[in-house]
C-alpha cells in the first residue's frame, strides 16, 4: 500500500468512520467471560447541533472508551439524545408564530403531532455530527428520552414514588417563567447582575406620628406585603418589634417583626416581607406564621391588589406605583443599585416567585443515601474539589418541582375521577401507566389525565437504567452486566441539574450508584477566557475546525487543554499547531515506511545496537507508564502533551534524525535492525496516541500491518507491552543532546549557514563525558555540520572563536574566515538596539494601571513573556560579542 505524500484528512476520516459503523467496531453485548466499561453519553437536546462544548465532553469520552478498549475491557458506550422539553417546544412554538399562530390554534394533540414531526426531521442532525468527529459509540443502542422503552421507564420511576408517598401535590412558591408559561425548580433559573434602583420608602406607625424606613427593589410587590422585618441584633429598631405598621397606599395594617435572615447592612437594614413573592420572605413567614397574599399572576399581571393598578404588567405597576408613592410623599429617596436577576435557563425570560398548585418530589432520604454513597467512597470526583460543593449541595437541598405546564414531554401519568359531567370528584388520584377502567373508590369509568408534564431531567435522571430498558425489565442481562456504569463525564455546570439526580435514583431503584467515577471538565472559552456565545461574536464552530484543520487537530487541540475541573482557552492558532502535528506524525511514518519498502523481516527482532536505540525504548516505555496513568486518572491533557513531547520531539527531532545514517546504510542488517526499532516504537506511539487521534493513528497503523493476515484494526489491538531496556542510555543521551543543542545554538546566534561544514574543537573537562562524544562523534557531525573534531585536554581558545560550555566541555567554533567579524559586530549592535526598544514598550505597559485592570490575565503573562525574552536576548547577544573581541 502507498502512502500519499500529503495527509488527506477527508478522505481518511470518511473511510474510517464508515468502517467502524459498518463493522460495529464500538458494538457490545454482555459477556461475563469479560469485565466491562460502560459510559453513558450525556443526551444532546434535539434541538441542538454541535458547538465547542459538546466537542470537548464527547472528545474527552471517546478517548476515555477507546483507552480502555485497547485495555481490553469489554466497552459500551451509548448514545441518545433528549426530547428538551421547554427548549424544544420553544422551537417549535417560534415556527409557528412565523405562520402566525400559537399552539393553542393547533389544540393539544395537533401540536404534538408538529413536534414529533419536526424532531424527526432535525432532531438527529447532532448525531450525524458525533459520527464525524469520531465518537466510537454503539450506534445500535441508540437512545431517546421520549422513545417507547425510556417512557415506560419514566411512568413506571413515576407511580413507584408515588404509591411509595414520595410524589405529592400542594402549592408552594416556585419559580416561574412568563414567556414559557411554567413552573422552573431553582436550578434552572440562572443569575445575570442587572442595573436597577433601591426604593426608600417610608412605612408610618399605627399608633404614632413616626414611622420605619424600608429598602426595596421591589416597589410593585407592596401590596403583598404581610409584615416588615429587621435583624433582631440590629438596636437601631429594638423598641420597634412587635409594633404594627400601615401599608403605604392602602392603609392595611402589617407587624414589623425580627428574623436572622435580614442584612442589617442592606439599605436601611428593614425590609418589607412578601411571602408570595420572595423565597427568603417565603421562608421568614412560615417562621413567623404570618399570612400569604398572592398579587401576580401566572401572566405577569397584577391581580388582588387596588382597581388602578389591577391587570397591570410587573413593570407597569412599578412605574405606578413609585409615581403614586413620590405623590402620596412615602418615597424617602431613590439610588442607583445592581443586583442579581433570575432569568429562565431556556430562554432568558424574567424569572418571577409565584405560588402554584405544582406535583413536588420529597428528597431528603434519597439525598441522604447519596450524600453517604460518596463519603463512603463509592463514587468518586476528579477533580476532587467537586465533592464538596455537591454533598453540601444535596445537603440542603429542598423538594423537587417536576411539574411543567407545557405539552412536550412525558405527561405525569396521574388520573382523576370525574363525573357524568367532567367534573372531578372527591376520589383519590391515580398513577396508572393508562387510564384506569374504573374508580375503586365511586366506582366511576370516567377519568382525566393531569395535564402537566414532567420536568425533562426527570427522564435524564433515569437515564443510566433506562438506556438499558429498566422500563421494561429490570432483571435484563445487559442491566445486570453493564450497570453501574463505570464513569461519567460531563461539564460542572450540571452536576446538581443532572448528576445528583441520576445518583438519587440509581440509589433509589437500583440501590446502587450510576457510576463510580464522575468526570468534571470545565468550558471552553476563547483565548481573552472569555465564554463562547453568539452575542460575544466569539463562537468557534467544530464542523468548521474539522473541515478545514482535520478532526484529530480539533480532538488533539481539545485534549491538551482539557485540565479536568478547569475552563480551558482555544484559539484559531490552538487548531493550526494540532493540524501540524497530525502532519509531522504523517511525514515522519512516511520516512519509515517508503524506506522499509522491499525490506523483509523487519519488525520480527528488536535488537537495540547503539546506545540510541536503548535510549529511545526506554523513553518509550517510560513515556508510555505515563500517559497510561494520564488516561486512567482522565488527565487527558497531560497525557496529550506526553504524546506530542515524546513524538514530535524525542521520536522525530532527535531518534529519526539520528538514525537516518543508519537507514540509508549499505550494511542491510544494520538497516534492518534500526528500521525494526523505528516501527516498533512508531506502533507503540500509535497505540497511545490513538485514543485521542484516532484516524490518523488507523491509517498509518493499516499501512504499517498491509502484509499481515488476518489483521486487527488498532481499535481492536490491545496495547503492546513495553519494557523499560537500559535508564543509563537517558543520561548518556542528555550528554549527547546538550553537546549537539548548545553548537546548534551558537551558529544560530554566529548567523553561521545551516549548510555550512565547519571544524570543531572539544577542550575535555570531564572525562567520563569524553568517552560518550567520542563514540557518538559521526551523529554530532551530520546533525551539526562538523566536518572535523578535535579533542583535548587544555585547549586553548583559538582567536576569534565562538565559545559554548555544553555537558563536560568547552566547545571552540574558529570563525576566522567564515564570517566578516565586524558586519558581525555591527548585526549584533543592531539586534541589541531592537531588544532594549521591546524592553521599553513592554515595560511601559506592564506599568500601566489601565492596561493591567482591562487586560485578560493570559494578556499580561504574554507581555511579560516579551518583556523577559528581549532581556534575555540582549544577554546572548552580549556573550556573542565577547566572542569576536
Amino acid at each position: 500500500m502507498e502512502m500519499e505524500k500529503v495527509y488527506n484528512s477527508k478522505k481518511i476520516e470518511e473511510k474510517w468512520r464508515k468502517y467502524w459503523i459498518e463493522n460495529k467496531t464500538f458494538s457490545a453485548k454482555s459477556d461475563k467471560n469479560r469485565k466491562p466499561f460502560a459510559m453513558v453519553i450525556p443526551p444532546a437536546n434535539v434541538t441542538g447541533s454541535l458547538h465547542m462544548g459538546h466537542a470537548l465532553n464527547a472528545t474527552l469520552q471517546d478517548i476515555i472508551i477507546r483507552f480502555k478498549k485497547l485495555q481490553g475491557y469489554n466497552t459500551l458506550w451509548v448514545p441518545g439524545t433528549d426530547h428538551g422539553g421547554i427548549a424544544t417546544q420553544n422551537v417549535v412554538e417560534k415556527l409557528l408564530m412565523k405562520e402566525g399562530k400559537t399552539k393553542y390554534d393547533l389544540g393539544r394533540e395537533k401540536f404534538l403531532e408538529k413536534m414529533w414531526q419536526w424532531r424527526a426531521e432535525t432532531g438527529d442532525t447532532i448525531l450525524d455530527q458525533l459520527k464525524k468527529l469520531g465518537c466510537g459509540l454503539d450506534w445500535d443502542r441508540l437512545a431517546f428520552t421520549m422513545d417507547e422503552s425510556r417512557s415506560k421507564a419514566v411512568k413506571k420511576a413515576f407511580i413507584r414514588l408515588f404509591d411509595k408517598g414520595l410524589i405529592y401535590r400542594g402549592k408552594k412558591l416556585v419559580n416561574w417563567c412568563f414567556r414559557c408559561g411554567t413552573a422552573l425548580s431553582d436550578i434552572e433559573v440562572e443569575y445575570e447582575n442587572e442595573s436597577s434602583n433601591l426604593w426608600y420608602i417610608k412605612y408610618p406607625l399605627r399608633d404614632s406620628d413616626g414611622y420605619i424606613v424600608i429598602a426595596t427593589t421591589r416597589p410593585e410587590t407592596m401590596f403583598g406585603d404581610t409584615a416588615v422585618a429587621v435583624n433582631l441584633d440590629d438596636e437601631r429598631y429594638a423598641e420597634l418589634i412587635g409594633k404594627t405598621v400601615k401599608l403605604p397606599l392602602v392603609n392595611r395594617e402589617i407587624k414589623i417583626i425580627s428574623d436572622y435572615a435580614i442584612d442589617k447592612s442592606f439599605g436601611t437594614g428593614a425590609v418589607k416581607i412578601t411571602p408570595a413573592h420572595d423565597a427568603v420572605d417565603n421562608e421568614i413567614a412560615k417562621r413567623s406564621d404570618i399570612e400569604t397574599i398572592e398579587i401576580i399572576n401566572t401572566d405577569g399581571k397584577m391581580m388582588n391588589v387596588p382597581p388602578k393598578y389591577c391587570g397591570l404588567s410587573v413593570e407597569e405597576a412599578r412605574k405606578e406605583v413609585v409615581k403614586n408613592l413620590e405623590a402620596a410623599g412615602f418615597l424617602v429617596k431613590t439610588e442607583n443599585y445592581d443586583h442579581s436577576v433570575g432569568k429562565c435557563y431556556r430562554c432568558s425570560g424574567k424569572i418571577e416567585s409565584l405560588m402554584s398548585e405544582q406535583w413536588f418530589l420529597r428528597v431528603r432520604e434519597m439525598s441522604k443515601e447519596a450524600v453517604d454513597a460518596t463519603n463512603a467512597g463509592r463514587m468518586s470526583f476528579h477533580p476532587q474539589s467537586w465533592k464538596k460543593p455537591y454533598v453540601l449541595w444535596l445537603e440542603n437541598l429542598k423538594d423537587w418541582c417536576i411539574s411543567r405546564q407545557i405539552w412536550w414531554g412525558h405527561r405525569i401519568p396521574v388520573y382523576y375521577c370525574v363525573d357524568e359531567k367532567g367534573n372531578r370528584t372527591d376520589c383519590k388520584p391515580v398513577a396508572s401507566f393508562d387510564k384506569p377502567s374504573e374508580c375503586s373508590c365511586c366506582k366511576s369509568k370516567n377519568f382525566i389525565q393531569d395535564e402537566d408534564v414532567l420536568d425533562t431531567w426527570f427522564s435524564s435522571a433515569l437515564w443510566p437504567i433506562s438506556v438499558f430498558n429498566w422500563g421494561e425489565d429490570e432483571n435484563n442481562g445487559d442491566l445486570k452486566y453493564f450497570y453501574p456504569e463505570s464513569v461519567l463525564a460531563t461539564g460542572h455546570e450540571i452536576i446538581y441539574l443532572w448528576v445528583a439526580r441520576m445518583v438519587q435514583f440509581g440509589l433509589e431503584f437500583m440501590k446502587d450508584i450510576p457510576y463510580g467515577d464522575v468526570f468534571i471538565h470545565g468550558i471552553v472559552r476563547d483565548k481573552r477566557g472569555k465564554k463562547m456565545s453568539k452575542s460575544l461574536g466569539n463562537v468557534v464552530d467544530p464542523c468548521d475546525i474539522m473541515d478545514k484543520y482535520g478532526t484529530d487537530a480539533l480532538r488533539f487541540a481539545l485534549a491538551q487543554t482539557a485540565a479536568p475541573g478547569r475552563d480551558m482557552q482555544i484559539s484559531e492558532e490552538s487548531f493550526l499547531a494540532a493540524r501540524n502535528f497530525v502532519n509531522k506524525i504523517w511525514n515522519a511514518s512516511r520516512f519509515i515506511i517508503m524506506n522499509s519498502k522491499n525490506v523483509a523481516g523487519l519488525d520480527e527482532n528488536i535488537q537495540s545496537v547503539e546506545f540510541v536505540d536503548e535510549w529511545i525504548l526506554t523513553e518509550l516505555a517510560r513515556t508510555a507508564l505515563k500517559i497510561k496513568a494520564s488516561y486512567e486518572s482522565y488527565n487527558i491533557d497531560s497525557a496529550a502533551r506526553e504524546i506530542y513531547d515524546f513524538f514530535w520531539t524525542k521520536y522525530c527531532d532527535w531518534y529519526i534524525e539520528l538514525s537516518k545514517i543508519r537507514v540509508m546504510s549499505a550494511d542491510l542488517n544494520i538497516k534492518k535492525q534500526t528500521l525494526s526499532i523505528l516501527i516498533y516504537v512508531l506502533k507503540s506511539a500509535l497505540q497511545l496516541m490513538s485514543p485521542i487521534m484516532p484516524f490518523i493513528a488507523e491509517e498509518i497503523w493499516r499501512i504499517l500491518n498491509r502484509n499481515e493476515k488476518n489483521i486487527r484494526i488498532i481499535s481492536e489491538s490491545p496495547f503492546t507491552e513495553i519494557k523499560d531496556v537500559n535508564s543509563d542510555s537517558i543520561e548518556k543521551m542528555k550528554v549527547l543532546q546538550d553537546i549537539i543543542v548548545k553548537i546548534r545554538t551558537l551558529r544560530s546566534e554566529m548567523d553561521i549557514s545551516p549548510a555550512m561544514w565547519i571544524e570543531a574543537l572539544f577542550n575535555i573537562l570531564d572525562s567520563d563525558k569524553e568517552k560518550i562524544a567520542m563514540e557518538n562523534e559521526s551523529y554530532i557531525k551530520q546533525l551539526v555540520k562538523i566536518s572535523s573534531i578535535r579533542f583535548g585536554k587544555n585547549i586553548t581558545r583559538p582567536k576569534n572563536s565562538a565559545l559554548a560550555v555544553a555537558s563536560g566541555f568547552e566547545i571552540f567554533l574558529p570563525l576566522e574566515g567564515l564570517i566578516n567579524i565586524e558586519k558581525e559586530r555591527a548585526r549584533l549592535a543592531k539586534g541589541i538596539a531592537l531588544a532594549k526598544r521591546e524592553i521599553d514598550r513592554t515595560s511601559l505597559k506592564l506599568r500601566d494601571e489601565n492596561f493591567i485592570k482591562r487586560a485578560a490575565e493570559s494578556e499580561i503573562e504574554k507581555i511579560k513573556l516579551r518583556f523577559r525574552e528581549a532581556n534575555l536576548k540582549i544577554e546572548r547577544i552580549n556573550e556573542s560579542l565577547k566572542f569576536l573581541e
